[in-house]
């Protein structure tokens, strides 16, 4: 975490008036806030960006769905629906309902426990990037894998 430094209210009077002299007491308090609460807001978004982290794989399974999730984890064997290991193990509709595997649901549980040669990717997607990914890959096998 980061430390910021601590700045003692009377030295961000000469700061704040620069070129101006001393403030005096003449000098409107509004005026003085004008300056200060800029710095202010300016630092609190800087504090903000330091302490709220990213959520990079929340963020991708609850807007983009599956499409992408597939193409981080699962495309590197599964490309268009292929299968670079085993070539008659596909995510061809075909080739799923020989295995029977027919549904979203069936193809979650493989994606999440593995099967075969292929491991489980539940620790990596979580619950719902494991639906996410069975939901857009059996849309993309019962349309015959079209190339986007």
């Amino acid at each position: 975490m980061a430390v910021l430094p601590v700045i003692p209210c009377g030295a961000l009077a000469p700061m704040l008036f620069q070129g101006q002299g001393e403030p005096s007491a003449g000098r409107s308090r509004a005026s003085w806030l004008r300056r200060v609460v800029p710095l202010l807001v300016m630092l609190l978004v800087m504090l903000l960006l330091v302490v709220l982290p990213a959520r990079p794989g929340f963020a991708l399974a609850e807007h983009q769905g599956g499409a992408v999730l597939f193409e981080n984890h699962c495309a590197g064997c599964h490309l268009n629906g292929g299968n670079i290991i085993r070539r008659g193990k596909t995510l061809k509709l075909a080739a799923l309902e020989r295995q029977g595997v027919n549904s979203e649901q069936a193809i979650a549980a493989i994606a999440a426990a593995g099967i075969g040669q292929m491991g489980g990717y539940e620790s990596v997607l979580g619950e719902e990037g494991v639906g996410a990914v069975a939901a857009w890959v059996w849309q993309q096998a019962q349309a015959g894998w079209p190339r986007g």
